[in-house]
């Protein structure tokens, strides 16, 4: 006998989902509401961080405010040759490295432990007035904080007071702690970290509470103690976060501020105090020199998106959390 064989006919799947950019415009239809909400700040970042590119082209001219754009004169890296062999430069840009660096560092371990501090605690109104005297600092402008930092280290402000009566300073013999460059730097970081490190735990206290409460219940089961919850379960829980911030903190290398640097420098300090924004205000836009200070900020974008692609790719090869 012959058997007889079923044919079987093969059929497309009724519901294809859509691939490739099908499915992107399906998913811009599907969510119309949300894209129509970002145009606003679409328009925003391309008329004012993208369409400002342009003015990168006066760094390679000798440029006159008087005269049109094909009027300049071109002179190609002239003024970057200019920035890297000038002595100025070179010493604000050491500055800067160090300011951003202790800011960086000290900011994020300083941040890091008040948030674990105030997660461990269990009184409700106690952490909420932590809370709000740490806040405080960032609410108050640089111009007041520099006042207060100011009259704090002055020769008979509180701190040579203490001095004083703890017997470490002679009366009359009284420090000028804005007046001793090599102070600069740790005033700087200890003025960032007290105005600052309230409002840098939010994103870290947030982060905390994303964690399961079971672990902590399993870990005290265990018999584990609050550092070892801490170190095994809190600081895990939240590496993501802060892998994502250093990446981005990173990127604002060389942007160490300017407002403390020039409100709290001097005649004495500046050699400690001098970075780059400052630089660029008194040797480019007050003397005119535009095409210098262009220079000096298109090296500073540069470099901070070569550290912020480079520091990115090292978190993806590790298997870390990155931006992108």
């Amino acid at each position: 006998m012959e058997s007889n064989a079923i044919q079987t006919t093969s059929r497309p799947p009724i519901n294809k989902k859509p691939k490739g950019i099908k499915l992107f415009f399906a998913k811009l239809l599907q969510q119309r509401a949300l894209v129509i909400m970002t145009v606003p700040f679409l328009l925003w970042l391309i008329l004012f961080k993208y369409v400002p590119i342009w003015g990168w082209t006066i760094a390679f001219q000798d440029f006159k405010p008087a005269l049109g754009f094909w009027e300049q004169k071109w002179i190609g890296f002239h003024h970057f040759e200019f920035l890297f062999g000038d002595e100025r430069f070179l010493r604000v840009l050491r500055n800067t490295l160090a300011m951003s660096t202790i800011n960086l560092v000290f900011g994020f371990l300083t941040a890091i432990t008040l948030a674990l501090l105030l997660n461990e605690l269990r009184k409700a109104a106690f952490k909420r007035a932590v809370q709000t005297v740490s806040y405080l600092p960032h609410f108050i402008s640089w111009v007041v904080a520099a006042s207060i930092i100011q009259t704090t280290l002055s020769p008979d402000g509180i701190i040579n007071e203490l001095l004083v009566w703890l017997g470490f300073v002679n009366e009359g013999n009284e420090i000028l702690f804005l007046g001793i460059p090599e102070y600069f730097w740790t005033i700087f970081g200890a003025s960032s970290i007290w105005k600052d490190i309230g409002w840098n735990t939010i994103v870290y206290l947030a982060a905390m509470t994303t964690i399961d409460p079971a672990q902590y219940e399993a870990a005290e089961i265990d018999g584990a103690n609050r550092l070892q919850k801490m170190t095994y379960i809190t600081l895990p829980g939240i590496k993501s976060v802060v892998v994502v911030l250093l990446i981005m903190n990173i990127g604002y290398l060389l942007d160490s501020g300017f407002e403390p640097q020039y409100l709290l420098g001097n005649g004495m300090n500046v050699d400690y105090s001098e970075n780059i924004d400052i630089f660029v205000l008194k040797y480019g836009i007050a003397q005119s020199n535009f095409s210098l200070s262009t220079a000096a900020g298109m090296f500073k974008t540069v470099v901070s998106f070569i550290l912020l692609f480079v520091v990115n790719n090292i978190a993806k090869r590790m298997g870390e959390a990155r931006l992108f």
